[in-house]
């Protein structure tokens, strides 16, 4: 397995399946039931706001709260589900870091004028008709070479929705577009943490695993290319007129010049050479506040009082550059530091309820139940989609989706005569890829709170990740690709 060096790593090493005999499959459901009803209340009955802005983090407390009564009722004492929720609250200290730092990156390269930069050339390079498919392919080389889906949204995938919205293109098709390319290259990236995990979990090596994974996902972002070069010609964009007047109103705003692309160049050199997240983004914020004195003077005297104020607000609080086209102020816009508390509130919450969860011995009672209806070998794999499906929402975690499936249904995959890298395949096709589907997931928070873009508006536009579990249940369905450790006549139907 990979060393922690990954944006989006996860200690997984202390992760473990917690049974609990006393507990029966309908007291493990009851607190995933009462959580979706309440969610769903909030989202479609009081339009997310029934207990003020931090709505779903109370819901997910209070989800917890059940499942604390569940357990105690199942003689499961406060000790160990506090325990747990400390290991998994400790296991997120690290992706919450780099929450801030990414806040503080945000603010710093506005001030620097990296971010216009970053979109006044994209807007010369990038045309709306090839705006979207060329955002998927961007993020996907990226996040091959970086192993990190998260990485990529926070340095090409801000740009690509700064660059996209001065087009006139919806956040949500850019999101889609950046994320699913994010997490086609960390599928198939073997620096990812997840790309390592699955195999490691499955009892199949790396390569193996990626070489199998290719004939599921390479169809897939095959078909995430064409959806998106088709809405990219349907789309309604700015015209060339509109576009000029955004390149004049950024150069005489901003000091834009190449060497700009120097901080964002050293932030990924640091992450390719294995350099720690948090030095790496740190590097990158300090790096953009000496560039922002030498080529944004004028844009830190507009700010504050003084220079060096003007760089303290951007790092933790709400930073704006006002211009004389209305298009770019909300893009020259950053929330620093602060902008990521909601973002980090709902982290916690959500490990709070997953911790509970897994204490009580819930999620591996859901996780039996389902391996108890995998009757043929198409139900062991749809059986295993639907593991991983409910381990993001109920856990919210996508290590946990991949740990406690690999685990439970091993086994199952063996005595069925398939081979490892079938049950590798399906863990990463449909635990890892999901998570950013899932609004509380710690992937789904973090991509909605980097990108400024709402779990609910990118959903539908994430298409690879999304389409990945129904592909692998097609291959499952039609036997194709399904590699037998012994002949098929064999092996059970």
């Amino acid at each position: 397995m990979q060393d922690q060096d990954n944006l989006s790593e996860i200690d997984i090493n202390d992760q473990k399946i917690i049974e609990n005999k006393e507990l029966n499959i309908l007291e493990a459901l009851i607190p995933v039931v009462i959580l979706m009803g309440l969610l769903a209340y909030n989202i479609f009955v009081a339009d997310g706001v029934w207990l003020g802005d931090y709505s779903n983090q109370f819901i997910l407390l209070m989800g917890g709260g059940v499942a604390a009564l569940v357990g105690l009722r199942n003689k499961v004492g406060f000790g160990t589900m506090l325990s747990e929720i400390w290991e998994n609250l400790k296991s997120v200290f690290v992706p919450i870091m780099i929450l801030l730092l990414v806040g503080a990156l945000a603010g710093t390269w506005l001030i620097s004028g990296i971010i216009p930069a970053m979109v006044y050339y994209g807007l010369k390079v990038l045309s709306p008709e090839i705006f979207l498919p060329a955002s998927v392919i961007i993020a996907a080389i990226i996040s091959i070479a970086t192993g990190s889906s998260w990485t990529t949204s926070a340095t090409v995938g801000i740009a690509l929705i700064g660059i996209g919205s001065a087009l006139g293109i919806s956040g949500g098709m850019i999101a889609g577009a950046v994320i699913s390319g994010a997490y086609f290259g960390d599928k198939m990236s073997p620096l990812s943490d997840t790309t390592n995990l699955a195999p490691a979990m499955a009892g199949t090596d790396l390569f193996t695993h990626i070489r199998y994974m290719a004939f599921t996902t390479v169809p897939t972002i095959i078909v995430t290319l064409i959806v998106f070069s088709i809405l990219s010609f349907t789309i309604d964009t700015t015209g060339d007129t509109d576009l000029s007047g955004l390149l004049n109103t950024i150069t005489t705003t901003f000091n834009i010049t190449p060497w700009l692309f120097v901080v964002p160049g050293i932030v990924i050199a640091l992450i390719l050479f294995k350099t720690k997240p948090l030095i790496a983004l740190a590097a990158g914020v300090l790096s953009a506040i000496v560039f922002a004195f030498i080529f944004q003077p004028g844009i830190l005297d507009g700010l504050a009082d003084s220079k060096l104020s003007a760089v303290i607000t951007a790092i933790f609080t709400d930073t704006a550059i006002v211009t004389d086209n209305e298009a770019l102020n909300d893009l020259f816009s950053a929330g620093g530091m602060k902008g990521m508390l909601w973002t980090i509130a709902l982290i916690g919450c959500a490990m709070v309820f997953g911790g509970i969860m897994d204490a009580i011995g819930a999620l591996a009672r859901i996780t039996r139940e389902l391996l108890k209806l995998a009757t043929t070998i198409f139900g062991l794999f749809a059986s295993t989609v639907i593991s991983c499906l409910g381990l993001n929402v109920i856990a919210s975690d996508q290590y946990l989706a991949i740990v406690i499936p690999g685990k439970m249904f091993k086994k199952a995959f063996d005595d069925r005569g398939l081979a490892p890298q079938n049950l590798s395949r399906t863990l990463e096709d449909s635990g890892t890829v999901t998570s950013v589907l899932i609004p509380w997931n710690t992937c789904g928070a973090y991509q909605s709170g980097v990108l400024g873009v709402g779990v609910a508006e990118y959903f539908f536009y994430a298409i690879f990740n999304w389409l990945s579990p129904f592909m692998t249940l097609f291959f499952a369905a039609f036997r194709i690709k399904i590699k037998m450790m012994i002949s098929p006549q064999t092996a059970q139907a």
